[in-house]
């Protein structure tokens, strides 16, 4: 038997000694030890390791105490042990929320078993008046019809919007799963059209249609690691080098960014990859005077170009 189940065990063992004790004052060792399948040696280390358990401070009027008389057992003082566990309100709602969201997830193995321990949850949770409504973020509609196209398994046909390029394109992708980053929803699939996984918005999604075809990603498709953000550039992607003022610092939070240096405290250098640079020349616009491009030429240049452009249709 592993150390770890016999800690397990133990653990139960004393949760359910005191209760068990406080039911039957005065019981014989020998007595307790039948009733709870153990030895009397073990109940007599059970005892002994109580002695020392309480509540923090674990000083005196904080441990369980007991009296003996002869091979007689009484719990004097039990620590609040023989209150049952109850969650709060706030620990009740939280795992109500993780649960329902896990149900929400695609690619669940055995989604009967949560909505079983919801269904405990929250009948033992009586404290908590209002329903708790638990949705993935993005157009409810578009995400039933993605679980139902993952479930079966087929190909998708999207109508998708590129931020990015700034366009909207038509192209066919083979779901791999639905996931929700940042409180955004989004679908990972294998894209037939760039030949690689691709991550698309759900509320980019103009439309879509399930294809009368299996979703085949090939071997080389794998899930990307989204901890660190969705946006992960390629380590051969341009590297841009902006002159940042106070008012943009923030791109340093929202964009993975390869160095952050301070020049001044009014201006930082910051040198960032990008897998497009249109995208890049609509991020350096936006900034409008709290950003100089330093370097690629190339950037600067379509960036003056874009501005003049737009300056003389104001004119």
């Amino acid at each position: 038997m592993s150390s770890a189940k016999t800690s397990a065990d133990r653990l139960a063992r004393l949760l359910n000694l005191v209760p068990y004790l406080l039911a039957r004052p005065g019981i014989e060792l020998v007595e307790a030890a039948a009733d709870l399948g153990v030895s009397e040696r073990q109940l007599r280390e059970d005892l002994e390791l109580l002695w020392v358990c309480g509540l923090p401070g674990y000083g005196p009027g904080d441990l369980i105490d007991m009296s003996f008389d002869g091979d007689r057992v009484t719990i004097t003082y039990d620590a609040g042990i023989d209150r049952p566990l109850r969650l709060t309100p706030d620990e009740a709602t939280a795992l109500v929320v993780a649960l329902r969201m896990l149900a929400e997830t695609p690619g669940v193995a055995d989604r009967d078993a949560i909505h079983r321990a919801l269904t405990k949850i929250e009948q033992a949770a009586g404290e908590i008046d209002a329903p708790v409504a638990v949705r993935l973020p993005g157009n409810d509609d578009r995400l039933a019809d993605l679980r139902s196209a993952l479930e079966r398994g087929n190909a998708l046909r999207l109508s998708y919007y590129s931020a990015a390029r700034d366009v909207s394109s038509e192209r066919v992708v083979d779901p791999m799963r639905l996931l929700s980053v940042s409180g955004r929803s989004y679908l990972e699939a294998w894209c037939r059209s760039a030949g690689a996984v691709r991550m698309f918005r759900v509320d980019r999604i103009d439309a879509l249609t399930e294809l009368d075809e299996r979703a085949a990603p090939p071997a080389e498709a794998q899930s990307g690691d989204v901890a660190e953000g969705v946006f992960q550039p390629d380590p051969d992607s341009p590297t841009v080098t902006l002159r940042v003022g106070r008012g943009g610092r923030w791109i340093t939070e929202y964009y993975p960014c390869e160095s952050v240096v301070e020049v001044t405290p009014e201006e930082w250098l910051v040198s960032l990859r990008v897998n497009d640079m249109d995208w890049a020349r609509r991020l350096v616009l936006g900034l409008g005077p709290q950003v100089v491009v330093v370097a690629p030429a190339e950037l600067a240049e379509s960036v003056r170009d874009s501005a003049v452009e737009a300056l003389a249709a104001y004119a």
